[in-house]
């Protein structure tokens, strides 16, 4: 493993590095005795009987990502063996901000080769992820689950991870290109797509439908694998499961569908929800839903689906008993899956919602761009030519987010929890949150206590998106 230089220690954001502190290589095998390592690497999965080479955030017994338990420290040896330089973001988590892993906001990337440390607390248990913030990298799958457990565990029920991506064979950059600069026939994505695809630059196009999917992609995968070849996990007959869904995709909302079976909604993005039972929940990019799942009595095999909105493209993972007959799935759902809206949103109310206070500063922020220029932007303006939205110490902050556009944009706040306080003007108490979807035409009203000073990125979680400019930050007064 490299040493590091000064010269790269001051490299982008000044003498203080993103991750709290890179280490050199004299001190790694220091820092390891006492933390957990997670190796940023490359490996290789078969994507449809084709070899693909991504990434992957893996500790060395192989273990993606981090279990852990509420109150335990966060202690977290990252090293970057991918072979150029990266960065971590602890999706959900509440850190110190010059250890949140953005670059150019909590400090400068991870060269290649190097390690860097991670210390802090963990205040609160739930369904969390990992994934890099550095270029386009979480394209290409370098993103984790992230799960913290409660004090006592999680009762009889047994856990399982549903980690969802979408997936291409052509390198981010292409894909992006392919946007920005459209070809004719060129779908923004990998090769294969169809003329279904809704939301691409087609000059026939109503200027207002909505847009949905901007990439169309090779895969759709649930723990790296496809629907043709779904993962497995083996439950016992009659038992009670905790399904941790976590979207983890680059641009992909779905709709998970149990088909006949119900399920209870018992906590959204690792926040506890007023239980609310369905058979089918709506889960946009970077957000993550906990589903608790009773089986039959019999011997049984229940799959779960995440099916692409506006599409009938899907994925699926399999809750089997040991004696259940594992089926054959259909690769395409019956009927195309109806575009994310926020009628669930509506009804989640939290268990441990904010103390109810007005506002001290309220930003109003316009969610702005479109597909035929692909430029996406906040109030007009976008990322590096922006003014950040400052607040205090102290205060209670509500953003009130009104999308201009024709696609929806799932909204994430760093180093912060928030609550959905209103939809369209109708005030609610609504679900403790980082990442919130808002649909073309629509008014989103989130509120947070500035609790956690630093600088902090908000942006779009839709990864293309926030790379074409939907990206600000907030500014504590007094930091810098």
């Amino acid at each position: 493993m490299m040493n590091i230089t000064r010269r790269a220690l001051l490299a982008g954001a000044g003498a203080l590095a993103a991750t709290g502190s890179v280490v050199r290589a004299s001190t790694v095998r220091a820092s390891e005795a006492t933390s957990t390592v997670l190796t940023a690497g490359r490996r290789t999965l078969d994507v449809n009987g084709r070899p693909a080479s991504v990434f992957g955030l893996r500790q060395p017994d192989g273990t993606a990502g981090l279990f852990t338990e509420v109150d335990v420290p966060f202690r977290v040896t990252l090293r970057n063996e991918i072979g150029v330089d990266t960065l971590v973001h602890w999706h959900g988590l509440t850190p110190p901000y010059r250890q949140d892993g953005v670059s150019g906001i909590s400090g400068p990337p991870i060269p290649a080769g190097a390690s860097a440390r991670y210390d802090f607390p963990l205040a609160f248990p739930g369904t969390f992820w990992m994934h890099s913030h550095q270029g386009m990298q979480e394209q290409s799958l370098l993103s984790a689950p992230l799960i913290i457990r409660p004090k006592g565990g999680i009762g009889d029920r047994q856990e399982v991870v549903m980690l969802l991506h979408d997936f291409a064979f052509r390198a981010p950059s292409e894909i992006y290109a392919g946007l920005r600069h459209p070809k004719a026939g060129d779908k923004g994505g990998s090769a294969g797509g169809t003329s279904e695809m809704v939301g691409m630059h087609k000059a026939s196009a109503p200027k207002m439908s909505r847009d949905l999917n901007d990439v169309s992609y090779d895969a759709l995968l649930a723990n790296d694998r496809t629907v043709a070849d779904p993962d497995v996990v083996r439950v016992e007959q009659g038992g009670r499961i905790l399904l941790r869904v976590i979207n983890a995709a680059a641009s992909s909302n779905f709709l998970i569908d149990l088909g006949a079976h119900s399920a209870l909604l018992v906590a959204v993005d690792g926040h506890p929800v007023q239980p609310v039972a369905a058979s089918a929940f709506p889960v946009a990019v970077a957000q993550r839903i906990d589903l608790e799942i009773r089986l039959d009595a019999g011997p049984s095999a229940l799959p779960v689906f995440a099916t692409l909105e506006g599409e009938a493209k899907r994925s699926a993972l399999l809750l089997a008993t040991a004696a259940g007959t594992i089926p054959k799935l259909a690769i395409l759902a019956a009927a195309k899956a109806a575009p994310l809206n926020l009628n669930l949103e509506r009804r989640l109310r939290s268990i441990a919602p904010l103390p109810r206070k007005a506002a001290d500063r309220t930003h109003r922020v316009d969610l702005t761009g479109d597909m035929s220029t692909y430029v996406w932007s906040l109030n007009g303006v976008t990322y590096g030519q922006d003014s950040p939205l400052m607040v205090a110490a102290g205060d209670r902050v509500e953003l009130v987010m009104t999308n201009k556009t024709m696609m929806a944009h799932p909204m994430h706040l760093h180093g912060h929890v928030f609550q959905v306080v209103a939809i369209d003007g109708q005030r609610f108490d609504g679900a403790m949150r980082d990442t919130v979807l808002v649909p073309p035409k629509s008014v989103v009203t989130v509120a947070f206590d500035a609790d956690n000073p630093g600088h902090w990125a908000f942006h779009c979680h839709n990864l293309y998106h926030m790379e074409a400019g939907m990206m600000t930050t907030v500014h504590y007064e007094g930091t810098w």
